[in-house]
Parts: structure tokens; C-alpha cells; sequence
């Protein structure tokens, strides 16, 4: 799971394994495999380093 902050500053928890996609164009979107989108503050390789934090977390333990 990783934190992301919605645009009206609500902070939002979401399942990193569910991501299909995320885009900047210029706020950036979150794709789900479920077809939902989710639009967020935080920009595309911050969303990319926190999945990659969430999976080292996994792998650890």
C-alpha cells in the first residue's frame, strides 16, 4: 500500500499492485486495473519510487 495526496489535499491509501498506469499530463493519473482513476499531487516518479519502496519493503520481509 502507498500514501498518495488527492488534489484537495486528502491523503489516500491505495494498493501499489493494483496500479496499471500513471501519466503527467500535467496533473498526474493514477490507472487502476479496475479502470478507475485516481489524480494526485505527487508526480510520476515519486508515485514510481514509492511502489518501488513498497515492493523492497515485501521482499524484506
Amino acid at each position: 500500500m502507498i500514501d498518495v495526496t488527492r488534489l484537495n489535499g486528502k491523503i489516500l491509501t491505495i494498493n501499489a499492485d493494483l496500479i496499471e498506469s500513471v501519466e503527467e499530463n500535467p496533473d498526474t493519473v493514477i490507472s487502476l486495473i479496475n479502470g478507475k482513476k485516481i489524480i494526485v499531487k505527487e508526480d510520476r516518479q515519486e508515485i514510481k519510487n514509492l511502489v518501488k519502496s513498497y515492493k523492497r519493503d515485501i521482499m524484506i520481509n
